[in-house]
């Protein structure tokens, strides 16, 4: 046995031919080769490596032993059944191994063995041959059959040695062998009638084989005229799969002869191969060649016809001639696609040319009409790369993606370039495994999660949801919270979230007035081998609920009963008291309303719902009002769902004056506003009066200051009220000298009577801020820190000056002044109630150069005492001049809500 190897490399993995030869008819079991030895492979790899024949190129006749590679004899091999007269027989098988890929084609040709003697059609032959047929005429003799091909195949052919006749042995363009009996001497009929000779064939074969006929020739009576065709040989093409019937050649052949003798019949010769005989057929008197049965170019291009025509006459000589069929290749044969390998699945993460699968295509047809294109069908991610012969490899050719395909169905298409042109098509899918390469992704960004107060421990409070694309346990989504502290403990105290489904609970009952809201992050985690996570934020927003009542801060009394006292003399309106209540709610659930439940039956006193003020509704009445108290009950009430309430009792005794009242209340604070029985027109009579000669006196005294004291380095002038007629002795000063003015150099003056008008600078003022509607200038009275110390500096432009001012300025700046009576919470009343207690007089807390300057009320200022009755820091600390650095909070006063700012003009 011959072994050749043959080994190829290729683009990923390696395709390998080996060949082995094995003559026909051995026994079961006869050893072909070794192919894992022949390949140089490792035979202890083999079933590792999933050694195994292609399904596809299995034969019967040979098998392989999958652990050792042994090629062995399965069944006995008939050459002349696989291959017939082929001049080569072969038998091709594939196999492979994986990890990595490698392909090895192995071809054992079958070879030829002398095991067929040739035969002839028939054991006797006869041969009619006319007595007057002369020496040299040939009479065609019927060829014998030998199976076997090569050497095997039919040699030559012996006749019995004679006198008359010899073999002329010829060899066709196949090769064949055919005989030809030569007539050598003439034959004489009366003589001897008819010639007995053994006919033999013998083959090539070592020892050759034989096979006999008796050869029987007939004297015939002569026929001196034989038919002549046209040619000896005629060429005509036919297409393969002609239809039946059609013509193939029209045979015309003469005689000279008259009658029988000249009329002609056309047969085929007797050495003819049956298979000529089943695809065509002739017409024994016209000579019509047709297709008898379907013409296959695949199977043979050329056809040897040999025919032979004979007159009807006696002692007939047949004349012969040769049909040369050549037929023509039509595209009848659509090229056939066979996977030999194929990959089920493939990573998402695979890299671009990784081996999918391996396919081989084939063509019957010859030439344009066996040559292949072949191409993957649509857009997907493959391409395919010629790797041996008719062989493809299919690659990836780029990224993929399982989350956007899970799986892809890979056409191979094949296209001859025959016309038409035929295509077959092949599909396998490829499912794409995936890999961990998402992390999950929440649904928001940020949560926003309601909770009411109060709630059940342990109750669900929202659910989170994150996304994961991947699958299986890529996919599989955990929820957890990070730590985080919330009031100095940890959030894991307040929330806690199944690591499942993402659903939050409440794990605390929360009060909205301990905690209104809190934050933390929760993580989704997948459980791919290599975790991925991502973060959402979630905002805890605690729901207020009305769980708390009104509380009442002030009256406070004795046994929770307040008492305040009336004057007799009170005008209706008079503010009797205020009730002062506060809810740790929020919105409308701190929202209240305040009336009267009990002691008001006869109308005496009104309450406003909103403020909390009780006031009286008329005036007193000896007649109405014969007992000397009231007994009220005010109830507080918020506006929550459902609405709670708490209640103050406040006792109301009648008293002759303010004074009796004073002395009759329980504590000092219900004094305030009791000072209602003054003549509101008769204090602003002499508010105006006094204003009015302050100002006239203040403006004589500037006039002449302004003109007589040569020594003064400048005149201050704020405003053009302060300064009237006196701007060019100021603007001539200025010019004189300059100096940088610092915050300690500016205060604003307090009470009566502390600072003298000489020595005082009028800052014009306006007043911005919570002060409701009252957008007027106010003039406020400034010094200087150094009062005796010439100024150094000249204001040319008034400057503004803001402040906001806090809770009791307010109240001061928004109450009624001078028009009706006054009031408890008015300014007039709280300014003449602070005069009473400290026995200076109504203006007390302005100079005399601000009341000369004629200004209203709103000229002085309120000392700003607190509450407790302290006097508050200097008030210094809250006034701010540009440029300067700003007080720190510190240092500001109390009584203040916000800082004074005062803008000083630019000097000359």
């Amino acid at each position: 046995m011959i072994v050749l190897l043959i080994v190829l490399c290729i683009a990923d993995g390696v395709l390998s031919q080996i060949r082995y030869s094995v003559p026909e008819e051995a026994d079961h079991g006869t050893l072909v080769g070794n192919i894992a030895e022949d390949l140089g492979l490792d035979l202890t790899k083999l079933a590792s490596r999933r050694f195994q024949v292609v399904p596809s190129s299995r034969t019967p006749y040979l098998e392989v032993n999958l652990e050792n590679g042994v090629l062995f004899v399965s069944e006995k091999i008939d050459r002349e059944q696989i291959c017939r007269q082929s001049a080569s027989c072969h038998l091709n098988m594939e196999v492979f191994l994986e990890n990595p890929l490698e392909l090895f084609r192995v071809e054992i040709e079958v070879v030829d063995i002398n095991d067929n003697s040739p035969s002839f059609p028939d054991t006797d032959i006869t041969v009619e041959i006319s007595e007057s047929a002369t020496p040299g005429t040939r009479f065609p003799l019927e060829s014998a059959f030998d199976p076997d091909v090569g050497s095997n195949a039919l040699r030559t052919y012996d006749i019995t040695t004679n006198n008359y006749f010899y073999l002329d042995v010829q060899t066709q363009t196949d090769g064949n062998k055919f005989a030809e009996l030569v007539l050598e001497k003439p034959l004489d009929r009366e003589q001897q009638a008819a010639h007995r000779y053994v006919l033999t064939a013998v083959d090539g074969g070592q020892p050759p084989r034989t096979g006999t006929a008796l050869l029987v020739v007939k004297v015939l009576d002569s026929n001196d005229n034989v038919p002549v065709f046209d040619q000896p040989v005629y060429t005509v093409s036919l297409s393969e799969n002609a239809p039946v019937g059609m013509l193939v050649l029209q045979l015309n052949a003469t005689d000279l002869d008259e009658g029988l003798n000249g009329e002609i019949v056309y047969s085929f010769s007797n050495h003819i191969s049956n298979r000529v005989k089943d695809l065509f057929s002739i017409d024994p008197r016209t000579g019509r060649i047709e297709v008898r049965a379907e013409v296959d170019f695949e199977e043979s291009s050329l056809y040897q016809i040999f025919v032979q025509a004979k007159d009807m006459g006696p002692n007939a000589v047949p004349a012969h001639c040769k049909v040369l069929v050549k037929v023509t290749d039509l595209n009848d044969n659509a090229p056939e696609i066979t996977f030999s390998t194929v990959t089920e699945s493939v990573s998402e993460n695979a890299a671009p040319g990784t081996v999918i699968a391996l396919l081989s295509v084939t063509d019957r047809d010859a030439e344009e009409n066996g040559q292949i294109h072949v191409e993957i069908l649509g857009d997907v991610p493959f391409k395919l790369k010629t790797s041996f012969r008719n062989y493809f490899t299919i690659l990836t050719d780029g990224p993929l993606n399982r989350e956007q395909a899970d799986s892809y169905s890979v056409t191979v298409v094949a296209r001859d370039k025959g016309t038409p042109s035929l295509a077959a098509s092949k599909s396998i899918r490829v499912r794409v495994s995936d890999e961990n390469d998402n992390a999950p992704t929440f649904t928001q960004a940020i949560y926003d999660v309601y909770v009411t107060e109060n709630n059940v421990p342990g109750a669900y409070i929202h659910a989170v949801t994150a996304l994961d694309p991947d699958v299986g346990q890529n996919a599989l989504i955990s929820y957890s919270i990070l730590e985080c502290d919330i009031q100095g403990m940890s959030v894991k105290t307040y929330v806690s979230i199944n690591e499942e489904t993402g659903y939050l609970y409440a794990l605390r009952s929360f009060d909205y007035e301990q905690l209104k809201d809190f934050t933390f992050m929760v993580q989704s985690k997948d459980a791919g081998a290599l975790e991925l996570s991502s973060n959402a934020t979630v905002k805890v927003i605690i729901v207020d609920q009305n769980d708390n009542a009104p509380v009442v801060l002030a009256p406070l009394g004795k046994n929770g009963t307040a008492k305040e006292p009336l004057p007799r003399s009170a005008e209706p309106g008079y503010l009797v008291t205020r009730i002062v209540a506060m809810d740790a709610d929020d919105g409308e659930n701190a929202r209240l309303s305040y009336s009267i439940q009990r002691g008001n039956e006869n109308g005496m006193f009104r309450m406003d719902w909103r403020t909390g003020e009780l006031r009286t509704a008329r005036r007193v009445s000896v007649k109405r009002d014969p007992h000397q108290l009231y007994d009220l009950l005010i109830e507080v009430r918020d506006h929550g769902q459902p609405p709670l309430s708490s209640s103050a009792s406040v006792l109301v005794v009648l008293v002759d004056s303010v004074a009796e009242g004073r002395g009759a209340g329980d504590h000092g604070g219900t004094a305030k506003a009791k000072d209602g029985t003054l003549d509101l027109t008769l204090i602003l009579i002499i508010a105006l009066g006094s204003v009015s000669f302050i100002f006239l006196l203040v403006m004589i005294v500037l006039a002449v200051r302004c003109q007589k004291d040569k020594k003064l380095n400048i005149y201050s002038c704020l405003t053009s009220e302060c300064c009237l007629g006196c701007s060019a002795c100021c603007s001539r000063q200025g010019r004189a000298r300059k100096k940088k003015l610092s915050k300690s150099d500016i205060m604003l003056v307090q009470s009566a009577g502390s600072v003298s008008g000489a020595g005082t600078a009028q800052v014009p003022v306006e007043e911005s801020g919570s002060f409701g509607s009252h957008h007027q200038n106010q003039n406020y009275c400034y010094q200087t820190k150094h009062q005796r110390a010439e100024l150094s500096y000249l204001v040319d432009r008034p400057r503004r000056v803001n402040s906001s001012a806090f809770q009791e300025a307010d109240m001061v700046s928004s109450k009624d002044s001078g028009h009706g009576d006054s009031e408890q919470g008015d300014s007039d009343h709280d300014a003449t109630n602070r005069g009473h207690s400290s026995g200076a007089d109504l203006f007390s807390n302005c100079t005399e150069e601000c009341k000369a300057l004629g200004h209203s009320d709103r000229c002085w200022m309120p000392s700003f005492v607190a509450s407790d009755g302290r006097q508050g820091p200097d008030y210094r600390s809250n006034l701010h001049v540009p440029g300067m650095d700003s007080v720190p909070d510190t240092e500001r006063g109390k009584g203040f809500a916000s800082s004074f700012r005062v803008d000083v003009p630019e000097t000359a």
